[in-house]
This record gives structure tokens, C-alpha cells and sequence, in this order.
């Protein structure tokens, strides 16, 4: 029987939100997976950040992602950096079809059905007051 890909229980090491990321942390909240994209040259920058990463333009604004992309690359982790984590988990960059990649984990999915090309969809797990992380899963 092929395992099936979980959330990660709470009590895994979180991100803490900074002035820059707090706007993403926010939206994740929310179910929206936001992005930041530069007024000035229309680059997206995902990373959040007080300037474009490709003009140094302050000019940023917060766009909503449809959440859809499909995997560039991916690996199964059987052996945790820290037993706070479950395994296995698979760990993925997806290319988001708005033209930026992400890494998060797949859930609601079997071990062995991740590949590169899988078309995926963003969904979001709640792991405390403050911090709801992205994850992704099969599209229909």
C-alpha cells in the first residue's frame, strides 16, 4: 500500500514573519497566496522584499496567485533534519502559472505519485495562531 503525503503535525519550526513577509504570512492566513510584483518593470518578486529584484524599484504591490503551477523538480525525505518533522514528506519547486516558483511540500497525495510536470493546486494548513503554511496537492 503506498503511503499517503501529510501536513506536518504542529510543533515543526516556524518562519517568523518580518515588516517585509508579513503581508504573505497574512494572506496565507486567508487562503491567498500572495506575491509581490514591481510597478515600474512588472517583475515579480517572490521572496518579499522592500525593492524589486530586478529594477531596485520600491514601487511594490501585493497580487493573489491562483495557487495553480505544476512541479519542476522534487525529493522524498525519509530522514528528518530534526525528529519534530514526519517523514516521509516530499519537498517541491513548483512553477506557479503566473511565472514564479515556490518550495513547499505535496499532501493529499501518494509518495510515489509525485513527478516533475504533475499539475498541482495551492491549499493551506493552519499550524498556529500566527502561521498557516502553503502546501500543495494534486489539481483536479
Amino acid at each position: 500500500m503506498t503511503e499517503m503525503l501529510q501536513p506536518q503535525s504542529p510543533g515543526i519550526p516556524l518562519p517568523v514573519p518580518t515588516i517585509y513577509s508579513q503581508p504573505y504570512w497574512d494572506g496565507c492566513q486567508v487562503g491567498e497566496l500572495r506575491y509581490q510584483r514591481c510597478r515600474d518593470c512588472g517583475a515579480i518578486t517572490m521572496d518579499p522584499a522592500p525593492a524589486c529584484s530586478a529594477c531596485f524599484s520600491e514601487n511594490l504591490d501585493w497580487e493573489v496567485s491562483t495557487g495553480l503551477g505544476e512541479v519542476y523538480s522534487w525529493t522524498t525525505v525519509w530522514r528528518p533534519q530534526t525528529p519534530a518533522f514526519t517523514v516521509p514528506y516530499v519537498a517541491v519547486i513548483v512553477t506557479l502559472d503566473e511565472g514564479f516558483w515556490l518550495l513547499a511540500n505535496v499532501i493529499n497525495c501518494p509518495v510515489d505519485a509525485v513527478h516533475v510536470g504533475m499539475r498541482v493546486k495551492t491549499t493551506f494548513v493552519e499550524l498556529s495562531d500566527e502561521i498557516t503554511l502553503p502546501y500543495f496537492e494534486p489539481a483536479d
